[in-house]
């Protein structure tokens, strides 16, 4: 399905992945998750591809899946079978054969976090701002990034994030190793194009060697993650402090949760 909600381009070996909804901050809505999930189709069957640079239009890289459609279909479809259709199409960062690279600004929340946090590499203009502010809708992370966080900042760290929903800024995002280079807003772009063109330069099957290893000792274990998340997640949607919590919030009450 078309969209211009996100979009993608080529230049030589580098393929740039455009988020595409400035005036939303790149909330991911239904439309954009079809168009990424072809774009990564599309990525996972391109021998030509060397490096990706994953980026953004606007001012942010993406503030998360768009409120207005947290724990709603569109579409005549189970939650398992919808989250799961989600998990196959980013499962997709762990084949393709080209690393990914993150140029993120701005607000990176939520599932869109956790899609980044899946990514080979991050780097961040000054400024950038992260959030996993899913148990304040009422969910929980199932991208995966609870794992991904685990193994870049332990146990900790990650269930202050996942559990309060604070920000975490750039400067302690780089100390935590989320992300791999602070830059300037106005260099972002340029950095992520010569990190690119360095790995597309570099011989191919020495950089898919190098990824095989990282797989070998970190996606197996995020992977595990998002499988048993989309159980979770449909549990969530079925419980009965969801549907408290949803209707609390229409009638501007004070919750009473049961704890199932």
């Amino acid at each position: 399905m078309p969209t211009q909600t996100i979009t993608l381009e080529y230049d030589g070996p580098i393929a740039i992945i455009s988020n595409n909804r400035p005036d939303k901050h790149n909330a991911a809505n239904d439309e954009m998750d079809a168009g990424l999930w072809e774009i990564l189709e599309e990525l996972e069957s391109n021998p030509d591809v060397r490096a990706i640079i994953w980026r953004a239009n606007g001012k942010s890289w993406s503030s998360g899946r768009d409120v207005g459609q947290i724990g709603v279909r569109t579409e005549d479809i189970d939650n398992l079978s919808f989250i799961e259709r989600g998990q196959r199409g980013i499962k997709r960062v762990f084949s393709i054969q080209a690393p990914i690279l993150c140029a993120l600004k701005g607000w990176v929340i939520g599932g869109s976090f956790e899609r980044a946090l899946c990514c080979d590499l991050r780097i961040a203009a000054e400024g950038t701002r992260f959030m996993l502010p899913e148990v304040k809708h009422g969910v929980i992370t199932d991208s995966g990034g609870m794992a991904r966080l685990f193994q870049m900042c332990g146990h900790g760290v990650t269930m202050d994030l996942a559990l309060t929903g604070r920000v975490m800024d750039a400067e302690e995002a780089l100390q935590r190793g989320v992300i791999s280079r602070l830059v300037p807003a106005e260099e972002l772009e340029k950095t992520a194009r010569e990190m690119a063109a360095g790995i597309a330069a570099s011989p191919a099957f020495t950089v898919k060697m190098e990824r095989r290893n990282m797989s070998l000792l970190a996606d197996d274990q995020v992977i595990r993650s998002i499988d048993e998340e989309a159980t979770t997640q449909t549990l969530v949607f079925a419980s009965d402090d969801y549907a408290e919590m949803k209707a609390a919030r229409d009638q501007s009450r004070e919750p009473k949760y049961r704890r199932r």
